[in-house]
């Protein structure tokens, strides 16, 4: 990939710096002075680029189909911040919310003023599955009716694609901006039909999530030039004012990186050959279905080496990109079907059968709360939402009745978000003493 490398004008700079003699009395404390420097005379600066940041930004709007797109080194959570304060700068009052968004959407809107409305999750089993856009028009269309806009996470942990040509068809016909939060999904630009860009308004690109990019790596667009204004100014409010030069690099490196159609085309047979693996519409997210085992199957991996992205007690998930070499995948794939013929898939009760989850409800922001074991919540309210981590999705939202199931994930989980040294956040109830 050398190539991509002499197109990137980032690292261009910090190779060619790097060979001169540097003396650093400038931060980073570590003194190093090479590739990880801060705002110098000849290494540009992210708050107003005019070298090499801006033309690796031109560049990375040309890339995407955007007006105007910035480097974040702060993830996609601060894309997240930085579009829905735009939105609020656009006249968006009420956000209506589609299933599976991270916990970032919901901070952001009760930092903004916003008011979220969350349409339940769909779910076909124990598998989360993309939102059904016809119910915009039908079940939902009051709901619709009463926001300005519309946020949609696309492809979500799972992998799945709502059908984004309709739903952004929809939005332009009742005249509302439609957010995308694509942090999983930067290497579908090579697809006209799954990319979030080619229908959202605003949208964001965690390119370190599936494209070769450093952690923290991301990058947040806006379609229109009126747009791309009300955007460069959120992001001077969220953007740290300390930004890496190797994330930056990475992320210009990560957008220009090619596609590889070899692997995509070995994934993608194996996952629809197979019906142990759910198979959403991204290549790139390996969902095998172990049930119960699912925990056990993570560990047993983790022994030879062998590192999933998260479990969620029913499916192991494996994070693939561009980036990963073929017989890594090739490795993969005979361990799992290993793991398949010695593990038979449970009967699942309703496997078949789809369902919609509730949306949480809403309670006064001064109702009293307190923090109890996590086994003493159940069927208590919980107050702050928490859950897995990652995905970072809330597997239990505030407003929500906490279930039996959901502690038993939450216990077996390697890491979890949301609790504080086993205690959950829930409502008092009547006749407790304060």
């Amino acid at each position: 990939m050398r190539k991509v490398w002499r197109e990137c004008h980032i690292y261009q700079m910090l190779k060619t710096n790097a060979k001169k003699r540097h003396v650093s009395f400038h931060t980073p404390g570590h003194k190093k002075g090479k590739w990880d420097v801060t705002e110098l005379s000849f290494s540009d600066n992210l708050a107003a680029p005019n070298g090499c940041i801006k033309q690796a930004e031109r560049d990375i709007a040309e890339i995407l189909g955007a007006s105007k797109s910035f480097i974040l080194t702060d993830g996609s959570t601060s894309g997240v911040f930085s579009m829905l304060y735009a939105a609020k700068e656009m006249g968006v009052k009420t956000l209506l919310v589609l299933g599976g968004a991270h916990k970032s959407v919901q901070n952001a809107c009760a930092v903004l003023g916003i008011t979220p409305l969350f349409l339940p999750q769909i779910m076909r089993g124990e598998i989360p599955l993309p939102f059904d856009e016809k119910s915009l028009k039908d079940e939902y269309k009051t709901v619709f009716s009463s926001c300005e806009g519309v946020f949609l996470t696309s492809p979500d942990y799972y992998g799945n694609i709502p059908n984004l040509a309709e739903i952004s068809a929809l939005c332009k016909q009742e005249n509302k901006l439609f957010f995308i939060d694509g942090a999983h999904g930067g290497h579908l630009r090579f697809d006209k039909k799954l990319y979030a860009g080619n229908y959202a308004d605003l949208w964001v690109d965690g390119v370190h999530k599936s494209l070769p990019a450093l952690t923290q790596g991301a990058v947040v667009s806006a379609k229109t030039k009126e747009l791309a204004e009300k955007l460069q100014t959120a992001v001077g409010i969220f953007r740290t004012t300390s930004p890496s030069y190797p994330i930056m690099a990475s992320v210009e490196y990560a957008v220009k990186y090619p596609q590889n159609q070899k692997l995509e085309g070995l994934a993608i047979e194996f996952e629809k050959s197979n019906e142990r693996i759910y198979f959403g519409g991204d290549w790139t997210k390996l969902c095998a279905r172990f049930g119960k085992s699912a925990f056990e199957v993570e560990k047993r991996l983790e022994r030879k080496g062998i590192y999933a992205e998260f479990c969620d007690g029913n499916v192991t998930l494996f994070y693939l990109s561009p980036a990963t070499k073929t017989r890594e995948f090739q490795l993969l794939k005979r361990e799992l079907l290993k793991l398949f013929k010695e593990i038979p898939l449970e009967e699942e009760t309703g496997k078949n059968k789809t369902q919609r989850i509730p949306a949480p409800l809403l309670f006064p922001k001064n109702a009293e709360k307190e923090w109890v074991e996590v086994k003493k919540s159940v069927g208590r309210i919980c107050a702050s939402e928490c859950g897995l981590f990652p995905p970072c999705t809330p597997l239990v939202f505030a407003g929500e009745t906490v279930t039996e199931e959901k502690i038993e994930l939450l216990k077996k989980a390697n890491h979890v978000f949301g609790l504080n040294e086993g205690r959950m956040l829930v409502l008092k109830t009547k006749g407790e003493e304060k």
